[in-house]
């Protein structure tokens, strides 16, 4: 009997030293336990910034982190975003796309922007951006970057030009009409994205006679990209009021292109993303 009771004295030892060990790996820590090993800094632009060597060589190729795993469908505030030449803050895979376009020629391109791009090819260009954050380095047309351009303002969350009212829009006559009705009734960050794409345009415009692409003929391959509406109809018609409005605007970018140099002409002798 006494050695059985003894048995029992230690089983329950164990057990109490278990319970113990337990409760100590689930107590928090107090601060004053850490031990500082690193200052690292987050650079929206870049990354992190002042990670350790011995962990550089994880990092190394990849994409600053956003707050989204996607590059389309997402709103620009859940996307890592840089300044273009003129100070406009945009998603930086938008300023990717456009390098590889003027790089690989295709403001030259015959039908830019009208032309389809290869379905099966504009998938896994997606897919890989996506997944990456980048352009894929081979395999992707300048119909294809022209597509996918177009893709990401037609699935941008309200639209770039949703927050401005379709009868003042209708009401706009002339391009400074058109520039004071942005100026005021879009917010900051839509108004930046369309001062992007109407200077793509227009530097794109710039070569119509290689690429048979006008203002008109821009504006309206654009407009149905740059708003939603639930009802076809009111969609068409918005649209017509779209083009005319974004033809307007092209057309003052012209002729500011005339006074100072063209985005294009720095992209060109730049090195492709």
């Amino acid at each position: 009997m006494q050695g059985g009771a003894a048995v029992d004295e230690v089983d329950g030892d164990h057990s109490s030293a278990g319970e113990q060990q337990q409760q100590r790996a689930m107590e928090i820590g107090w601060p004053t336990d850490v031990r500082h090993v690193a200052h690292v800094t987050f650079d929206r632009f870049h990354g992190f910034r002042g990670v350790p060597e011995e962990l550089q060589l994880q990092l190394e190729g990849r994409a600053a982190p956003s707050a989204s795993n996607t590059v389309f469908g997402v709103s620009t505030e859940s996307m890592q975003c840089s300044y273009d030449g003129r100070g406009n803050s945009v998603p930086t895979i938008l300023l990717h796309l456009q390098r590889r376009l003027y790089t690989q020629g295709g403001l030259a391109a015959e039908g830019i922007f009208r032309i389809a791009a290869d379905g099966a090819q504009e998938q896994r260009a997606r897919d890989h951006l996506n997944s990456s954050g980048v352009v894929p380095d081979q395999g992707v047309d300048v119909h294809c970057l022209a597509g996918l351009i177009k893709a990401w303002f037609r699935e941008l969350p309200g639209g770039v030009l949703d927050s401005l009212p379709a009868d003042e829009v209708a009401r706009c006559q002339t391009e400074e009409d058109c520039a004071r009705l942005c100026a005021t009734r879009l917010p900051a960050p839509k108004a930046a994205l369309l001062d992007w794409a109407v200077n793509l345009m227009a530097d794109v415009a710039r070569e119509e006679k290689a690429n048979k692409m006008g203002t008109r003929n821009l504006a309206m391959v654009f407009a149905p990209n740059m708003t939603q509406a639930a009802d076809p109809l009111t969609a068409l018609k918005h649209a017509v009021q779209v083009m005319n409005f974004l033809n307007m605007l092209i057309e003052r970018a012209l002729k500011q292109q005339q006074q100072q140099p063209s985005s294009a002409d720095h992209l060109r002798q730049s090195p492709s993303c």
